[in-house]
């Protein structure tokens, strides 16, 4: 819907006030100058949190081209002289608000979906269905926050006939204001648990809380066996006065469904309509997938579609992959695997990914053809070109006959293939040395074989890590600061594990503070992947200070032999003001200077050389309460010992003492800055922790060996009746730890838990099946969503930490992001 806006028409919408050219236009938003492709036709919303305010980036998105802003406060805009602010008191409010005016314009049929799971799984099967049919525009993933919501609906154009919308709430009081910017015509409610119940005194008042979004709605589609206690959810509705389409698979609804049969991957669904007997075969077989399918069938029968084209689109239904994959690929490449939206808002989404990988690299996309867009093709690929023109692409590769027909619209660098086939056949890997690529296709096009290509390692054997679930472990730490409390990263030992370059990448993005690594190479090597932010080195050898100076790294300082070696080299370079940090012995014992040695310190902290960026100390048990008094007492001395410094040179400094566990349990100890280690990878004492880490195999083989037989080395194994063993194909090598054998590790497989049996292997392990539902190839998990890491390390005998460093290099690491 392309509206003539100017700054001045918002402002009179919004009641706000304009500030330099009032009649500056704009079509699109952003709220993100990292992801932001800039524009003379973007306003960029300047949002306000706890950890960031977006009028910090103005002068920023200034010089890329951005001239029309929405702010709250207003910056010295005599340096932006061609740029044009709105003033306003709350900019998240005018955002929604202005979205509110978008959807006002909109005439096509708005659904608004709500519920604690299956919101975008709903959404987006919709979409599958009737794609073709009709032109749906729907939220970007899982845009269904108090941001994402005005930001999907603004999306709307005049040539959508349908819009699908979700919308989630964490807290009461949210939800009116989503419902005033989708307004929307028919609503769905797909189920209530217990997620984001924190905020909410009981179930039933999140659910009254939920369905305040359809307020002004023609009907709701709910499941008509979804009670709070006794109660139906359909009462609920009707005390609302909103017509009710329920449906069951047990009791009364308008639409009665029976579960026919059921196999392994499929569900065959009975069905009364009319007096007619009809029946849909559903291509999954767990419940979560039945429910959210029958209330997309529902849906459509509602609109009017046959049951027999329903049944032929529900048939079609392919599993939604909310997250993407960044992985290793040969050559030197990173590779973003996404198969979540074959459509241009999909694509979009996949760039801004894209874009916050190391920019210095060359970018390569590898599209399929988009199915189910509902645009004309020549419509649809004119606006992808112009986007991957928009999204700087080096090189772009489309197949499919679709793209083969309208290669005219891209660069003449640009490589087509009719299918995957043909360009598995022909492809030079040479153009992806170090680059960057995404590689995006609908599943009709079987891309899996272009990932499984490219990618550097094939051994099944991986580590995942879920960055959306770092991301909310390092927002939940951030919450327990203090204002204007700075915080550092642990990136050292690969991260804990997870890979030191892509984290580090991740955290810069989300503009943490610091990081720390444990030795130099650690931070050249980020250095050299184009990470900007300080890098502090806890264990720097004075050999390597020069090269810390062409790095710009920032040494731990922790005895008087480093303080000269540093002073020595940045006197002969002539450097001054060089950063360091001092660490403090407060009772570890391991490393930095006790109290005694402060006397002969302090002359050299005093030469200009130097510039004291923080002083800090280790705490030893700060997780256990059995020794708190101890942490006291290192707490009261680093003060002490601090306040001894501050005073000799004259000066203030940054001071630090609390790790993750202090960070929860010590607040009164934050000083300047904290250092996140473990808790970022969700290990701590706050159950609102994500799992970050999953350790997983497959089964490689599986045998059933008779009573009194050994399994592996020294015939340790013994069975005590007929077994099935499961061979998986890694080892101690792999940080599967040796101590794990035998019985005294547990591993899950098809979320059933299946101990070791016998000496684990260098490579191989075998696990005891013995009456569980296992084939060949089916996933095993070591750690992760079902067993926790602290447990596989109480199994073995050890720490969380070592679990997670254990895991080498040769194990392909696997991050995932919605």
């Amino acid at each position: 819907m392309k509206a003539d806006w100017t700054l001045g028409k918002l402002a009179s919408l919004l009641s706000g006030k304009v500030h330099g050219r009032a009649e500056q236009a704009f079509s699109s938003l952003s709220i993100d100058s990292r992801t932001l492709t800039p524009s003379g036709e973007t306003l960029f919303v300047a949002l306000t949190g706890e950890q960031h305010d977006g009028h910090n980036y103005i002068g920023e998105l200034y010089k890329r081209g951005v001239r029309a802003f929405l702010v709250s406060s207003l910056p010295d805009y005599n340096k932006d002289p061609e740029a044009g602010f709105c003033v306003v008191s709350d900019t998240l409010c005018s955002l929604q608000e202005l979205a509110s005016a978008r959807r006002q314009l909109f005439v096509g049929e708005v659904v608004a979906i709500t519920g604690s799971n299956g919101k975008t799984i709903v959404k987006e099967w919709i979409h599958q269905c009737l794609g073709e049919t009709i032109r749906i525009h729907r939220s970007p993933k899982s845009y269904n926050s108090q941001v994402g919501v005005p930001l999907s609906v603004w999306g709307l154009t005049p040539e959508h006939q349908l819009a699908v919308i979700e919308a989630g709430i964490s807290r009461p009081g949210e939800m009116e204001k989503l419902n005033r910017v989708i307004q929307p015509d028919t609503g769905i409610f797909t189920h209530l648990g217990s997620a984001h119940q924190e905020h909410f005194e009981s179930m039933e008042q999140k659910l009254k809380e939920k369905l305040k979004l359809f307020r002004g709605c023609r009907k709701v589609i709910c499941r008509a066996d979804n009670t709070i206690g006794s109660v139906p959810l359909r009462t609920y509705l009707r005390d609302l006065q909103i017509e009710t389409v329920d449906w069951s698979l047990e009791g009364e609804a308008r639409y009665k469904y029976r579960i026919a049969r059921r196999t392994s991957s499929q569900t065959s669904v009975d069905a009364m309509l009319q007096d007619k007997k009809f029946n849909f075969l559903l291509p999954f077989s767990d419940d979560a997938s039945v429910e959210n399918a029958l209330h997309v069938v529902t849906y459509c029968l509602e609109k009017g579609f046959s049951p027999e084209f329903v049944n032929k689109q529900i048939e079609k239904l392919e599993p939604v992959s909310m997250r993407l994959e960044i992985l290793k690929g040969i050559m030197g490449s990173t590779l973003i695997n996404d198969t979540y939206n074959s459509d241009t808002g999909g694509v979009v989404a996949a760039l801004d990914l894209m874009g916050q990988q190391d920019t210095r690299t060359g970018r390569v996309v590898i599209l399929s053809d988009l199915l189910q867009s509902g645009q004309e093709d020549r419509a649809l690929y004119t606006e992808i070109a112009a986007l991957l023109k928009r999204k700087k692409v080096d090189l772009f590769i489309g197949i499919g006959p679709a793209l083969s027909d309208h290669r005219a619209l891209f660069p003449v660098s640009s490589l087509f293939y009719r299918d995957t086939e043909n360009f598995l056949k022909r492809m030079d890997r040479t153009l992806f040395h170090e680059k960057i690529i995404l590689i995006k296709g609908s599943r009709l096009f079987g891309f899996e074989r272009v990932t499984q290509e490219l990618q550097l390692k094939t051994h099944q054997t991986r580590l995942e890590t879920d960055l959306n679930a770092m991301v909310h472990n390092l927002n939940h730490f951030r919450s327990l600061l203090n204002e204007g409390v700075l915080t550092m990263v642990m990136v050292k030992a690969l991260s804990y594990g997870s890979g030191n370059i892509e984290i580090a990448k991740l955290l810069q993005y989300h503009q943490v503070d610091y990081l720390a690594v444990a030795f130099i190479d650690e931070g050249v090597e980020l250095r050299k992947a184009g990470i900007h932010l300080p890098i502090m080195v806890l264990n720097p050898d004075p050999s390597g200070f020069g090269t810390m100076l062409d790095y710009m790294l920032e040494p731990e300082i922790y005895n008087l032999r480093g303080v000269e070696a540093l002073q020595k080299i940045l006197h002969r370079r002539g450097i001054q003001d060089f950063p360091l940090h001092v660490k403090l012995d407060t009772g570890m014992h391991r490393l930095g200077f006790a109290e005694k040695d402060l006397e002969q310190l302090i002359p050299w902290l005093q030469h200009a050389d130097f510039r004291v960026a923080s002083v800090f100390s280790h705490l030893v048990a700060s997780g256990d309460s059995h020794h708190d008094q101890f942490t006291r007492e290192q707490i009261q001395g680093f003060n002490q010992m601090c306040s001894r410094l501050s005073l000799a040179l004259g000066l203030t400094f940054r001071k630090h003492i609390l790790n993750s566990t202090g960070i929860e349990r010590f607040t009164d100890a934050q000083y300047d800055m904290v250092r996140l280690g473990i808790g970022l990878h969700g290990i701590g004492e706050d159950p609102s922790l994500k799992v970050v880490s999953s350790f997983l195999t497959t089964v490689s083989q599986m045998r059933t060996v008779a009573a009194g037989e050994t399994v592996g080395y020294l015939r340790s194994g013994l069975t005590n009746r007929l077994s099935s063993i499961a061979t998986i194909p890694l080892g101690y090598a792999d940080g599967f730890h040796r101590s794990l054998g035998n019985g005294n590790g547990f591993v899950f497989v098809n979320g059933q838990m299946a101990p070791t049996i016998g000496e684990i292997c260098m490579d191989m392990a075998m696990i005891d099946v013995t009456g569980l539902e296992v084939c060949e190839g089916d996933e095993v998990e070591l750690f992760g969503k079902q067993q926790s890491v602290s447990e596989l390390a109480r199994q073995a005998g050890t720490i969380p930490y070592e679990i997670l460093t254990s895991v080498p290099e040769r194990v392909k690491r696997v991050y995932l992001q919605e």
